[in-house]
């Protein structure tokens, strides 16, 4: 069930109101800046918990960041060779624009400094970005096609996501990171040909449970054309879809019921 519900008048689709949305979904509390910083923070190490608990911790590839909310220019990212499963908040660093670690120890993911600096400088609106190296997003990526509107869980891609068609090794410059930037332009997600998958979002939930909402999408596509040719859902439609499935608020709510378990299965990425 979405936060709407599409009802028929006869002479068209209308959304109805079914499910009223929580005020807590819809308007964020007031927090300081510390609070703001530890809630981003809490989140990018559950959502990296998250990707764990997928199966989506491929090795030392990877990186979910927020950025800081006294000092933009500045992302909260994870230190590399840091299992995701075992990632806490306190793991996190502190990058600057020209890749200085301000705060933390750990070593730095240079690929993540070449692609997070220039998305967040490119999107000053978006919070936080998450790169990982899951098996079917990186399966998909071979395709070089974006995905199609197969399912009402794909549409929340359609029409909002890219391909960075070019694939040129790991991503150490800073001038790749701005040509996956212009990929992905003002959409929500891009997939990295023969690479892999990179969600943005105004907040660490959305970009995090975009992620996994893609690369489930990606299984899907995958396992739907190795059995035949799949129908796809009409484009008026997907676009309705992409409004009521795709939006922030969905994406965060998604992420809230993940992380009501993630506390509660084992809370220590909090310390």
């Amino acid at each position: 069930m979405t936060q709407l519900e599409t009802a028929s008048n006869g002479a068209g689709v209308v959304a109805t109101d079914a499910i009223k949305t929580p005020d807590a979904l819809l308007h964020s509390p007031i927090r300081t800046i510390e609070e703001e910083r530890r809630w981003r923070k809490e989140r990018v190490a559950g959502a990296l918990r998250l990707l764990a608990k997928f199966g989506m911790n491929d090795g030392a590839a990877g990186h979910i960041t927020a950025r800081d909310p006294e000092d933009p220019d500045c992302f909260w990212v994870n230190s590399a060779l840091k299992n995701f499963a075992t990632i806490r908040v306190s793991d996190l660093m502190l990058v600057d624009a020209e890749g200085r670690v301000r705060k933390g120890d750990g070593i730095l993911n240079q690929a993540a400094f070449a692609i997070h600096s220039r998305l967040h400088r490119a999107r000053p609106e978006v919070i936080a970005a998450a790169h990982a190296h899951s098996t079917y997003g990186k399966i998909w990526s071979t395709t070089g096609r974006l995905l199609d509107p197969l399912t009402q869980d794909a549409c929340a891609f359609y029409g909002s996501h890219a391909v960075f068609a070019d694939y040129t090794g790991v991503v150490l410059d800073v001038e790749e990171g701005d040509r996956i930037a212009d990929a992905l332009g003002a959409g929500k997600a891009v997939i990295l040909r023969n690479h892999g998958l990179l969600t943005v979002g105004t907040s660490v939930e959305e970009a995090a449970w975009l992620f996994v909402a893609m690369e489930q999408a990606c299984q899907v596509q995958v396992m739907a054309e190795a059995i035949g040719t799949p129908l796809q859902i009409e484009p008026s439609m997907a676009i309705l879809t992409e409004k009521q499935v795709g939006s922030a608020i969905a994406s965060k709510a998604q992420f809230d019921m993940q992380w009501e378990a993630l506390v509660a299965d084992d809370g220590s990425f909090l310390s």
